[in-house]
């Protein structure tokens, strides 16, 4: 999952993460990846899939170049990947 510049979706809400992976790979042919917008609490807001064909799919070594190809289909800019927050530790009280 990456973090993207936040885009305001018609009901005003903005979507801030980009999911995707590959559902459906023909090797030599091309790819099909499903994605997701999700808010700030992870909530899908749109849903698709694109498919990966031609010289963009003879050009995809890494995972990068698909999360950069998808972001541009989508008109999205990738800002960094996805980190979970980490939980907050309280350290409990000796009370005697």
């Amino acid at each position: 999952m990456k973090e993207i510049q936040p885009v305001t979706m018609w009901n005003g809400v903005e979507g801030i993460y980009l999911n995707a992976w590959g559902v459906n790979v023909t090797l030599n042919t091309s790819a099909v990846f499903s994605y997701n917008i999700l808010n700030a609490s992870q909530e899908r807001l749109v849903q698709g899939e694109l498919t990966m064909t031609g010289e963009a799919y003879t050009q995809w070594t890494i995972d990068q170049y698909a999360w950069d190809w998808i972001a541009e289909q989508l008109n999205l800019t990738i800002i960094g990947d996805y980190v979970p927050p980490v939980p907050e530790v309280v350290e409990p009280t000796n009370s005697i």
